[in-house]
This record gives structure tokens, sequence and C-alpha cells, in this order.
């Protein structure tokens, strides 16, 4: 009788190191999820974007910062952060295209205000933009996230092949 206690309990003690290191297996990586997402979003709240361009990977942030000379005075600071795609091609919409070496940033483009904006002139609305604002040659290094990307492939079926659209990106050509 005895000896079928001490199998109970030893069978008990088992069960629970297996459910304790489980729990601190799902306590751990919570841990660890939670201070990773903390670390990556680094906010910052005196520091302004003066462009995000998605499509070009490019970022610029400006913020006031101490004067390493001076500390009574403080100085502008131009952060530029550019992500280079690894596997960018030349045409983007083109999977065989040749891999793209070359990225361009011309920032007195790219900090174009575009978009038409609505100002008060002489008493009067009027919609303004910058006169010399041309978007047909800014080619992407990248895909935009919002735009559904396709290419036309050869389709073999019953011996007949004909041309049907391919979606590059499949998640953003839901209708």
């Amino acid at each position: 009788m005895r000896e079928y206690r001490d199998i109970l309990i030893r069978r008990r003690r088992r069960k629970m190191l297996k459910h304790g290191a489980l729990q601190a297996a799902v306590l751990l990586s919570l841990l660890g999820s939670i201070w990773t997402t903390g670390i990556y979003y680094d906010y910052d709240p005196d520091e302004h974007v003066l462009l995000e361009n998605k499509c070009k990977c490019i970022k610029v942030t400006s913020k006031f910062v101490r004067s390493k000379e001076n500390p009574n005075e403080e100085i502008l600071e131009r952060n530029i952060e550019i992500r280079i795609p690894l596997k960018a091609r030349e045409n983007i919409s083109d999977p065989t295209s040749p891999l793209r070496t070359n990225f361009v940033y011309n920032l007195s483009n790219l900090c174009k205000k575009c978009d038409p904006v609505e100002m008060e002139l002489g008493g009067e609305t009027v919609w303004v933009s910058q006169a010399n604002c041309d978007k047909s040659e800014d080619t992407c290094y990248t895909y935009d996230r919002n735009k559904c990307y396709t290419r036309d492939i050869p389709f073999t079926i019953e011996g007949k092949t004909e041309m049907r659209k391919a979606a590059l990106n499949p998640e953003s050509c839901y209708e």
C-alpha cells in the first residue's frame, strides 16, 4: 500500500514539474515579447517627421538637441534613415528583372509637397501646390502595400496556353 502511495506521489510531482516548466516557458515568452516590443517602438515626442516615403524606403526626422559646445544653446539635428530592400528588382512588377544595385535619393525632390493644400489668398480660399511636381518619374524600390502588382504569365490547361494575370503581392489584391 505504501509503495502504491509513493508511486502516486512521484507521478503528481512529475506532472507538477511538467506543468510548471510549461507555465514558466509561456511566462518567459510573454515577457520577452513585451520587452522586444517596448525596445522596437521607440517614440520620441520631440522628434518631428519631415518626410516618410515608403516607396523609396526613406524617412527624414528632425529635433532640437543641446549643443555640445554650448549647453545653453539648442541646435537642429536631422536624421535620415534609408532602408535598402535586399531583393529589390529593377522593375518591381517583373520578378525576372535583374536585382537593383543603384538607389538614387534626391532629397529636394522627395521633400516637395505635391498634394494640393487649401489656403486663403486675398480673402478667397484656393487650392495650391508646387507647380513642378512630376510623379511619373518616381521609381519605387519596394512594393506599396496598398497597391496590387500583377504580371501576365502563360497558363496552360488541357493543352491550351493563354495569358493570365498573376498577383505579385496577393495580400493587397483582394477586392
